[in-house]
């Protein structure tokens, strides 16, 4: 075996452009950052083959002074550390001081810089890892990244980059992240000289609606949620977007960041309501203070390890829970003509007189509908009971689109019942349509929970299951005896490696009591005393409120639909069935008129 030597510093770098500069999106999320760190508030990128050729990251930040620029490129420097008691609370996005070194290991690398309020900018090279002298350069403020052919001194990394088509893809989604956690920053992307994104500081609502799309915003659930020094903000998308595909995001101090306890917290959350071959989608924001959080785990830095792992993990679950609650009633909905897929060209052909010769004009205004006097018996006779008579509007009035007091109710009130399937019902902005059964569902299922809710019982078991269990499983029990008392477990040791299941939930009497007991075992170590039974009890839940739910086909009379619209109305999760499908759908007036394409 040959001796143990001491690498070269050009050697180390190469390695350690390995593990932080994986690709090119990889080294423009480093760059991006440290334009960050430095108090930018405009940030330009520009790209060319995917990130291979050249990535170019221009910023108006505070800069480096010029003696600074030989340490910028050189390994484990960076002016984000002064000693180790800042590792326990890091606030920067950037720390290691390695990016630049490794990235200038492996690429034509250059930075000019000009530091805030000196004269005269800076610029240094580094070729392959070889630094050539400080030269003066032309740059009106902060700092210019350019970096040129990456890996192009290391063909064995080199060969294993996909293609241009998809590493730009990768270095977009680099580039949406940061701009996504830092909308008080103003962002441009090009990519082979075509401006692709042009993000002003309008805030974080415009935002999430410019790279994540009016779709998502349409869908989304506002979660704002404090709890000591934790704080959740951002959207959530309910599960008819989710069913498009999941674009999560999730952001702890503004770093993106992927983190199985905030994982397993959303899917949590989105259980109850969202099919389990469905992702979820969200774009969430969690604060905390630095010492709470340890993002000092990984070179790339996207995982982190919270310090009150348990705590997170509810305080997360419970705050998207609640606002993903709501039935979704009061909250704007999306062009409901564009959801169900209804083009222009389905729509009937504008009058003649308005082409495109006239396209100048100010297109006409739709006309007042007059009263149309219809001798139904209902529900016209149903209001009247409740309500008293409507008034009679006179000419050139608008006829009121509900009675008085029906604000409270935002679903309305029931019209009829198409094929013994949907709800029609009018509300303030429209129509809505209900699915009956699958609401029922929802509301059988709801109350099902709360009965179990408050007491669990136990299934004694004849003969009692044992398992070989690990000292942590041993531990569990011991810390948690009370959590496994009120789930319905009654687990002890039978000896020091050795765990005796006498009884499981009577609920999940046929279950395998040892899997069963593992598994809630594992899910008390990772995340505390949570309901770690609710994934299994809902399932058993899911299926009686299915068969207790009113059928399809079985007529209901009116006070019927509106006894099931009232009661829509007070349960959580009302806007989805158990298995994540819409439960209603609101088509306003404006949908209407534009489907019969009134006032064109």
């Amino acid at each position: 075996m040959p001796p143990i030597h001491t690498l070269s510093d050009h050697l180390i770098n190469q390695i350690a452009a390995g593990e932080v500069v994986e690709r090119p999106a990889a080294a423009l999320k480093e760059l991006l950052e440290n334009a960050l760190d430095a108090g930018a508030t405009q940030v330009d990128v520009d790209i060319a083959g995917g990130g291979i050729q050249r990535i170019r990251v221009a910023d108006n930040g505070s800069g480096i002074e010029r003696d600074e620029l030989r340490l910028a490129v050189a390994r484990h420097a960076t002016s984000k550390l002064m000693g180790p008691q800042d590792l326990e609370a890091i606030a920067t996005l950037g720390f290691r001081g390695e990016a630049l070194a490794s990235i200038a290991a492996v690429s034509h690398f250059a930075i000019a810089s000009r530091a805030a309020g000196k004269p005269h900018a800076w610029r240094i090279e580094v070729d392959g890892g070889e630094v050539r002298p400080t030269e003066p350069a032309a740059l009106a403020a902060g700092t210019t990244v350019t970096v040129q052919e990456l890996y192009f001194n290391t063909p064995a990394r080199r060969k294993f980059l996909r293609t241009e088509a998809t590493e730009w893809g990768h270095c977009e989604e680099a580039f949406r992240r940061i701009a996504l956690a830092h909308p008080d920053v103003g962002f441009t992307l090009q990519h082979n000289g075509r401006l692709v994104h042009r993000l002003l500081i309008e805030g974080r609502l415009a935002r999430v609606n410019a790279l994540l799309g009016d779709g998502f915003m349409h869908a989304a659930a506002t979660v704002d949620a404090s709890a000591g020094p934790l704080r959740l903000t951002g959207y959530a998308a309910r599960p008819a977007y989710a069913t498009q595909g999941g674009r999560q995001y999730a952001f702890v101090n503004g770093r993106f960041v992927r983190d199985r306890v905030l994982g397993h917290a959303l899917r949590e959350a989105y259980r109850d309501i969202l099919h389990h071959d469905r992702q979820p989608s969200y774009a969430l924001w969690l604060e905390l203070h630095p010492r709470m959080v340890d993002v000092n785990v990984h070179p790339q830095k996207t995982e982190v390890r919270f310090r009150e792992t348990g705590a997170v993990h509810q305080f997360v679950r419970h705050a998207a829970e609640r606002a993903l609650a709501a039935t979704g009633a009061e909250q704007p909905a999306a062009s409901a003509a564009e959801k169900l897929g209804l083009a222009a060209a389905r729509t009937p052909p504008l009058a003649s007189g308005y082409g495109s010769s006239m396209s100048g004009l100010r297109p006409p205004q739709p006309h007042p509908q007059a009263a149309i006097a219809l001798h139904a018996t209902e529900p016209a006779a149903f209001y009247a009971t409740l309500f008293g008579p409507r008034p009679t509007a006179s000419v050139g009035e608008s006829t009121p689109d509900l009675p008085p007091g029906d604000d409270t109710h935002p679903l309305g009130f029931a019209l009829a019942q198409l094929h013994g399937v949907y709800i029609l019902a009018q509300n303030r902005p429209g129509l809505v349509l209900i699915d009956m059964h699958a609401a029922h569902e929802r509301i059988v299922y709801e109350g099902l929970k709360r009965a179990l809710d408050t007491h669990v019982p136990v299934q004694p078991l004849l003969i009692p299951a044992t398992f070989a269990a690990s000292a942590l499983d041993m531990a569990a029990v011991e810390e948690h005896e009370a959590v496994l008392e009120q789930l319905g477990f009654a687990i002890g040791p039978v000896g020091p490696a050795t765990l005796s299941v006498r009884g499981i939930p009577a609920p999940l009497a046929d279950a395998d009591a040892a899997t069963l007991a593992r598994g809630v075992l594992h899910e008390l170590r990772e995340y505390g005393g949570t309901d770690v039974l609710a994934a299994h009890r809902d399932e058993l839940l899911s299926t009686m409120a299915c068969h207790g739910a009113v059928r399809a086909h079985r007529m209901l009379a009116i006070p019927e639909m509106n006894a099931l619209l009232r009661e829509m109305e007070a349960t959580e999760r009302a806007g989805q069935c158990n298995h994540g499908r819409p439960t209603w759908y609101q088509l306003t007036l404006a949908d209407l008129d534009r489907l019969f394409a009134r006032g064109r």
